[in-house]
């Protein structure tokens, strides 16, 4: 028997903690950065450094294509060569699971978990039908299967009980703020979850902060240096151009992975190091 949906309690992408209902809040109203001219610049230091995530190049198109003609993004967006050969969108609900299971473990780690699920369960119907045991080994190679089984389980139950389908795509069809509201309702997924959701998956002008992007905006005082993630979020939402979002999200999360200089947490992934480059950011480093 499948449990019930349920809801308000501890996340595993953060302490229990709601996802903000909307971007007007100011946390920090006088700290005026990062300014327009600020993300722009960063933007496209990174992006001359790094050149843009091919892991993201599939969502970057999918927006492209979903813009107006000849809008004021499509023109602000650097000309890139995104043809990566997946052209099928990925759906709500494959998308929100891929990042569960990315939670506190390694990208590596949660592509293989996310393999091994559709691999075992090819439908959401499979993975609903089947016992938490076996989604629990099904996953396991991602890190901490009992609590994400949980939230997975739990999501298709809510899902099945309340729109009698397992699917996300009425999403779409919602406002900024009932979007954020019925993510925010399934145990276990919590603020960044909600805000990857809209942006990679819902092609909302979304700015999620994950450890990377926190450390950086710290680091080059984009936030007061007592900034918690929660306001991070709120700040950079209102201050960074909505134009600007994406592709500097995308860049700030791989920076972070790559650029010793910018974050202290280790990686599995090659770092930079001074031989390799000079860090663009580091003369924008705060002290303190």
């Amino acid at each position: 028997m499948q449990k019930t949906c349920k809801r308000k309690q501890l996340q595993l992408d953060g302490r229990s903690q709601k996802t903000p209902k909307s971007t007007t809040e100011e946390p920090y109203p006088c700290h005026h950065r990062p300014t327009a001219e600020e993300c722009r610049a960063v933007r496209d230091e990174l992006l001359a450094l790094h050149g843009f995530p091919p892991e993201f190049l599939k969502y970057r198109r999918h927006r492209l294509m979903k813009m107006e003609p000849f809008s004021n993004e499509a023109q602000s967006e650097p000309l890139i060569n995104s043809d990566d050969g997946d052209h099928k969108e990925e759906g709500v609900l494959d998308g929100l699971i891929k990042i569960v299971l990315s939670q506190n473990t390694t990208e590596l780690n949660s592509q293989k978990a996310f393999a091994s699920l559709k691999s075992v369960f090819p439908t959401w119907e499979d993975v609903y039908a089947a016992e938490t045991k076996s989604l629990e080994n099904a996953i396991r190679c991602g890190g901490l299967a009992p609590r994400k089984a949980s939230c997975i389980k739990n999501v298709l139950s809510c899902l099945h009980e309340r729109k009698g389908k397992l699917s996300l795509e009425y999403l779409r069809d919602l406002s900024v703020d009932e979007m954020k509201s019925e993510l925010s309702n399934f145990k276990g997924v919590g603020p960044k979850t909600v805000a990857c959701v809209l942006m990679f998956n819902l092609q909302q002008d979304d700015f999620p902060v994950d450890t990377h992007v926190f450390e950086i905006a710290r680091a080059i005082g984009w936030v007061p240096a007592v900034a918690d993630r929660n306001k991070t979020y709120l700040h950079l939402n209102r201050r960074i151009p909505n134009e600007l979002k994406f592709d500097l999200n995308c860049l700030l999360y791989t920076h972070g992975k790559l650029c010793r200089k910018c974050t202290m947490k280790g990686s599995s992934q090659k770092k930079l190091t001074s031989k390799d480059c000079s860090c663009p950011l580091s003369v924008n480093v705060v002290d303190g």
